[in-house]
């Protein structure tokens, strides 16, 4: 490696150990001289390289949609999340069902989710999946009503540590754990349907836990990413 590209190495490497958020490489562009940049192939190799170097460490360089950050591997989760003082957020049933519907199917409807679950979607559901910025509008459907189409986001990705859509596992690896059956009882088609893996969360204390009274429509098993801020 030339000295220079190994000066950008460090720049590069720098950045996204201190960034605190995933870096696109038109953010990393931004830290150099609008009158000599690198290129795009020479960060990408650059990233190659770190991808390289860190993959024997506890920390590996971890690509999240179009972005890059580092953290640490999943192997050490059990240790690290004793450091937190928090307790952790637990979500309710329904809204992991919804959030699961969204990530499988969307572009989707309010009006979709609620004919897949067999019963009505609160507002309060839809309101904290987008303020946990894990759902955002993408549009709307052109029938009366003109009612919003609600797809995943770059945030959704990166809190469930997925580089894009096509990593969500398939239902079958989802179905066998306990917690799904006792928390996530969507009866999917699963031949075809796929689940999300935010399932693995548990139900809030003292959260609603409304019963399923209909049978769902199998959820499509080619997830469409939804349009990219």
């Amino acid at each position: 490696m030339s000295e220079p590209n190994t000066e950008l190495k460090n720049i590069i490497e720098a950045a996204l150990l201190v960034a605190g958020q995933p870096l696109t490489i038109e953010k990393m562009l931004t830290m150099f001289p609008s009158e000599s940049p690198p290129t795009r192939e020479e960060i990408r190799a650059v990233l190659e390289m770190l991808e390289e170097e860190y993959a024997g460490r506890v920390v590996e360089l971890k690509q999240i949609d179009r972005s890059w950050r580092f953290q640490t591997r999943d192997k050490y989760a059990s240790w690290i999340t004793r450091l937190a003082e928090e307790r952790p957020v637990r979500y309710s049933r329904a809204l992991l069902e919804t959030l699961a519907i969204i990530a499988y199917r969307q572009p989707v409807t309010r009006g979709d989710i609620e004919n897949i679950r067999g019963v009505s979607v609160s507002t309060d559901i839809i309101k904290t999946l987008q303020g946990r910025e894990w759902i955002r509008q993408v549009g709307v459907r052109n029938v009366p009503g003109r009612p919003a189409l609600y797809g995943t986001t770059r945030e959704f990705l990166e809190h469930f540590n997925l580089k894009n859509l096509e990593e969500l596992p398939p239902l079958s690896a989802l179905r066998d754990l306990d917690v799904i059956s006792n928390e996530l009882n969507l009866r999917l088609d699963l031949e075809q349907g796929e689940a999300s893996p935010a399932a693995e969360a548990a139900t809030a204390d003292g959260e609603s836990r409304e019963s399923l009274e209909q049978e769902p429509e199998p959820i499509m098993s080619e997830a469409r990413t939804a349009e990219r801020e």
